[in-house]
């Protein structure tokens, strides 16, 4: 029987990361133990009719950490691409994030950095202490911003009022007073050249690598020889088999077509905030630079409590529930917590990958 060094569970980012850096750089074998059918996680991606699709929706590389961008650059070259978004409100496409040209296009105005900053004083309102996502918007831009932007698409895409998620939950979206359109300001962006799965394959061509798809860790690993550790990138209620109750996450169902047009509209994402099923829609050729002629894919995404785990479910009552799970998860000596899923907490696949480096520095490598 083969004998490792160490045991991962689950082959998204932060599992395919630290299995990386374990063989290539202390040259010790690793088993890899994934559910699915396929590496990668949620940036896992395909083609179909010469097209290639994102499977769990649209995944756009940004970053600010050199260290992360470096490190991934060694797996992928780089397509050139800056992410932006538009959003259908009121039978027009208006720029997302919140920018002088968003407020000119909505309300036909004609405002420069410093008539936006007056219109905003106009209509924001007063709110003493920022207790939720609602009064984030409400407090920055107003009551009619809201209402038209905010408003319909947290509440689909939570299945809540924005007055009853945390004030991060919108914090993430800036608001800008000037005429930059990117939805990212981080200084490295990009999308794999050969697409997310590939960089994810080259991550782990090491003969130290061995993975096991389609498999559920519970029925292998009491017959696994592993001399070192367990890291465990999974769901942290199914770890300790929901001691304190089931984590509540928001899921999204996609839903692809292809369409035997050149193109479907003006940007890769394109948000329907006041639809009332879907969020947005994905057009994947202008997120990747493919030349497809005659043919097109799109997706919609449907939020709700069943489909792929996306979002750990940012209400009190969860993350209080989350606190108990983590009081066990300090108590082990010899398992490894990481990435969202353990952690329970959304992140950016950049600070995926850099929570896994750091993860190998400080608790593997020493």
């Amino acid at each position: 029987m083969m004998e490792f060094d160490y045991v991962i569970v689950g082959a998204g980012l932060s599992g395919l990361t630290l299995a990386e850096r374990i063989a290539n750089e202390l040259d010790e074998k690793v088993l890899i133990i994934e559910k699915r059918d396929h590496i990668g996680g949620n940036v896992y991606d395909f083609y179909e009719n010469g097209i290639l699709i994102q499977k769990y929706g649209p995944h756009i590389f940004h970053t600010k950490e050199k260290k992360v961008y470096d490190y991934l650059s060694k797996f992928t070259q780089w397509t050139d691409y800056e992410h932006r978004v538009l959003s259908y409100v009121d039978g027009k496409l208006v720029v997302m994030p919140i920018c002088i040209d968003t407020l000119n296009k909505l309300y036909d105005l004609d405002l420069d950095e410093d008539s936006m900053r007056d219109w905003i004083n106009e209509h924001k309102e007063d709110i003493g202490e920022i207790k939720s996502s609602e009064d984030v918007v409400l407090a920055n831009a107003g009551r009619d911003i809201y209402n038209k932007l905010f408003k319909n698409y947290t509440e689909k895409q939570w299945g809540t009022s924005a007055a009853n998620l945390s004030p991060s939950v919108i914090s993430r979206i800036p608001f800008r007073f000037n005429h930059d359109d990117r939805y990212f300001e981080d200084a490295y962006q990009g999308m794999p050249k050969d697409g997310y799965t590939k960089m994810c394959e080259r991550m782990i061509e090491s003969d130290n690598i061995h993975v096991g798809l389609k498999a559920d860790y519970k029925t292998y690993i009491n017959k696994i020889n592993y001399s070192k550790k367990l890291i465990y990138t999974g769901p942290i209620d199914y770890f300790y088999d929901y001691k304190y109750g089931e984590l509540l996450y928001r899921c999204l169902n996609f839903v692809y077509e292809f369409l035997d047009e050149d193109s479907y509209q003006d940007v890769a994402v394109v948000n329907y905030p006041n639809d009332p099923y879907f969020t947005r829609i994905t057009e994947f050729k202008k997120l990747t630079g493919q030349v497809v002629k005659d043919k097109t894919a799109i997706m919609r995404e449907y939020p709700g409590f069943n489909g792929e785990k996306c979002y750990p479910y940012p209400t009190q009552e969860y993350l209080d529930k989350f606190k108990l799970y983590e009081a066990e998860m300090e108590k082990e000596e010899n398992v490894i917590f990481a990435g969202r899923l353990a952690k329970y907490k959304y992140y950016n696949m950049d600070l995926v990958v850099k929570e896994a480096l750091e993860i190998f520095e400080k608790e593997i490598k020493q």
